[in-house]
């Protein structure tokens, strides 16, 4: 409330300088003709007044542009007047130079929060270019006469350069503007109109040196770029125009795109199709927790009002079912379809010898481009013992035929959870070790918990705040040695298993096929450090996927690897910058949590304000026929917006259901719009209408409604 006060008074008394300016005209006094005429008065005044001249001469200058006003050409030319060309463009550059950073600060406290909140998502873009860019784009607005800077003032205050920056670069990029006014200042007895100062041939000047700092900046990544590819040799000509390395969704996306719009591509897999996702990850798990699900809802048929269902089965033969999932689903992937479409599938291991060339099969192929798409590996933590016990991870999980009797689950994220709920429901005794204070911590802390007490409830043995230390391997049963932490007693916990299963995260797959060899950068994280365009430091080299991070997600790695077809293909003409600003992911827990944007541990942690609302699906008549009446959906808003700013499902067709968000925040429609479109009853969809609901009844106006009252009261007599 302090600042917004501090706000309008602000605003008030530029208001009243600037009426008063115009009020009693004195916008009439710089003019060229007034100034030319009183030139000998002062002239004559700072003879015999050389400090006060120069202080009162900077002060109004100072003013004037601060506030915007009309007449700082005018002040410039009056500056070489008075003091002549050295002293005047000493003078004239620090004064406008203050008084613009005066006017962009006042910008930037009175309408920048409010601009920046309004139009966030239109201003992302413009904000990261400026973050990133925004001292060349200064310093060429500050070179180019035709924009008014009084214009690039108020709007710079509206980005977040930094303050310094837009000082210095200010004061350097209006310094030939300064002399070249000034110095007309000091022969202004010649002059007969602003436009005699600025020819056509000075102005075409100043446009040529507004792009020196793009020239500057193509020179510095030809010269980067030389500097990389100065111990390789490039081909004359190429054998394809994108290699892409790695079978999984990056990699089949790029050489999809590549195929379809006619380019020469590859594509090299040196083991199966589809990648982790068809063979390890997203299918074999979907299909695991499917047979789960039908085991779980049988055994609880009294939910549905059904006395009793015998469940048997025998795991192998939902081992089974699981590879045969995969079969039918790899025709998708597979190289007969991607041959058919125009792709050279490769298969083999491929070796980086150049950023041009390649081996595999000891052939060497030559191309003008490659896509990094190898993925990542199951991260095996170094835990004390862990080599003597046959662990298992995503990729040879889907191997074993005998159900673990006891069942270790080392950490408490997506794939851990799944897994951990999926094996219980067949009859695992399994116990879910994590290391921090509660599961899902990308999560809000009320989703954390419904998970954890739906886990606990159908008996999974729960350990957050547990940090395993060693294993031991026995010769009747294996050993797990837990610290829990934050404990003042440091005590331990023995955990006996007979199998484990490690899903802490994954690792990018960047050894062993040339990247060390040739010199391509990586991420302290060890993935991939690409640009905004997914170039690696080789700007023919890029990358996408869950080896360039930052989301490991498969429909994330096929949303880069659009950018790094179409940048590597056509990127000599258009480059497009990728883009993260609406992306989904979901754990396929029963309940399933699907959330896309922020959600409020994000908004707390970057400082971002918000409103929320809650709709239960306890509420929902679909859910309550399906005794699936659990969980809630959550959507946070901009405060007195209906634009959304993330959102959270808990519940069943989570995932599905959270479409409708990631369409309203991609394609900027809100709450508003999803309350005014009609949902088919009776679906689990209405709880994205309900929750719109939620929203406006939230914000009825009751001032209205007490009229509207009254006026029906006078209505019925």
């Amino acid at each position: 409330m302090k600042k917004h006060l501090v706000k309008v008074i602000i605003a008030i008394i530029a208001s009243i300088l600037a009426f008063l300016f115009f009020n009693f005209d004195l916008h009439q006094q710089l003019t060229l003709e007034a100034i030319k005429s009183n030139q000998e008065k002062f002239q004559q005044f700072y003879r015999e007044n050389s400090l006060q001249t120069t202080l009162a001469y900077f002060g109004i200058y100072v003013l004037t542009t601060a506030l915007s006003l009309p007449g700082a050409a005018i002040l410039t030319l009056l500056g070489g007047a008075i003091f002549g060309l050295l002293k005047g463009v000493i003078i004239v550059s620090f004064a406008s130079t203050i008084g613009a950073t005066l006017a962009f600060l006042g910008s930037r406290f009175i309408l920048r929060d409010w601009v920046q909140e309004k139009f966030s998502d239109k201003l992302k873009t413009i904000n990261d270019g400026v973050e990133r860019e925004g001292a060349f784009y200064l310093f060429s607005l500050r070179l180019l006469p035709i924009f008014p800077f009084f214009l690039i003032n108020l709007v710079m205050g509206l980005t977040p350069i930094k303050t310094v920056t837009y000082f210095f670069i200010s004061q350097v990029g209006m310094l030939l503007g300064t002399i070249v006014y000034v110095n007309a200042g000091v022969e202004l007895s010649k002059i007969d109109s602003l436009k005699s100062i600025v020819s056509p041939s000075l102005l075409f000047t100043f446009v040529a040196l507004a792009f020196i700092p793009f020239i500057a900046r193509f020179i510095i990544d030809f010269l980067k770029a030389k500097k990389v590819y100065k111990n390789f040799k490039r081909p004359k000509k190429y054998d394809y125009n994108m290699v892409a390395i790695g079978g999984g969704a990056a990699g089949l996306v790029t050489s999809y795109i590549g195929a379809v719009t006619k380019a020469k591509v590859a594509l090299i897999e040196k083991n199966k199709m589809g990648g982790d996702c068809l063979n390890t990850g997203c299918v074999p798990s979907k299909a695991i927790i499917k047979s789960a699900k039908v085991v779980h809802q049988s055994k609880n048929s009294k939910k549905y009002g059904i006395e009793k269902i015998d469940v048997t089965f025998n795991f192998k033969d939902i081992m089974k079912r699981i590879h045969e999932v995969i079969a039918k689903i790899e025709p998708h992937d597979s190289v007969e379809r991607y041959t058919e479409l125009g792709v050279d599938c490769l298969q083999g291991k491929a070796k980086i010898l150049s950023p041009w060339e390649i081996e595999i099969n000891g052939k060497v192929i030559t191309t003008k481009n490659i896509t990094i798409a190898t993925g990542a590996s199951p991260f095996v933590p170094p835990i004390k013992g862990i080599k003597d016990i046959d662990i298992l991870v995503s990729e040879n999980l889907w191997e074993i035929e005998e159900l673990p009797k006891r069942l270790v689950v080392l950490g408490g994220g997506p794939i851990g959870l799944e897994m951990a709920q999926s094996f219980a429901r067949l009859g695992s005794e399994v116990s879910l070790v994590e290391m921090s204070e509660r599961v899902m911590m990308k999560e809000d802390p009320e989703v954390s918990e419904l998970i954890e007490k739906r886990l606990k409830a159908e008996g999974v043995n729960i350990l957050t705040g547990h940090r395993a230390i060693e294993f031991i391997k026995g010769e009747k049963e294996n050993t797990l040695i837990l610290e829990i932490n934050n404990n003042e007693e440091d005590s331990k916990v023995e955990l006996a298993f007979d199998q484990v299963l490690v899903a802490v995260g994954r690792k990018a797959n960047t050894k062993g096929f040339g990247l060390e060899e040739i010199g391509v950068e990586l991420r302290s994280n060890g993935t991939i450090n690409t640009n905004i365009y997914l170039q690696s430091n080789f700007p023919n080299i890029f990358a996408c996927g869950d080896v360039a991070g930052p989301y490991q997600l498969t429909h994330t790695a096929a949303h880069q690897a659009w950018f790094c077809a179409v940048n590597g293909l056509f990127g000599r003409f258009k480059k497009f910058k990728v883009d993260y600003s609406v992306i989904p992911w979901a754990t396929y827990t029963d309940p399933e949590v699907a959330t896309v944007g922020k959600n409020e541990v994000a908004c707390k942690e970057e400082g971002i304000e918000y409103e929320v609302t809650t709709y239960g699906i306890d509420d929902l008549d679909r859910a309550i026929a399906d005794s699936e009446d659990e969980g809630f959906v959550k959507v946070l808003t901009k405060p007195g917006s209906d634009k959304i700013i993330g959102a959270t499902i808990v519940g069943q067709h989570a995932s599905d259901l959270l479409i409708e968000f990631i369409a309203a925040m991609k394609h900027g429609f809100g709450l508003e719009k999803i309350l005014g479109t009609i949902h088919t009853y009776p679906t689990m969809g209405e709880a994205n209408k309900y929750l719109a609901g939620e929203w406006k009844k939230a914000r009825t106006p009751e001032k209205l409604l007490r009229f509207v009252k009254k006026y029906h009261d006078f209505n019925r007599g």
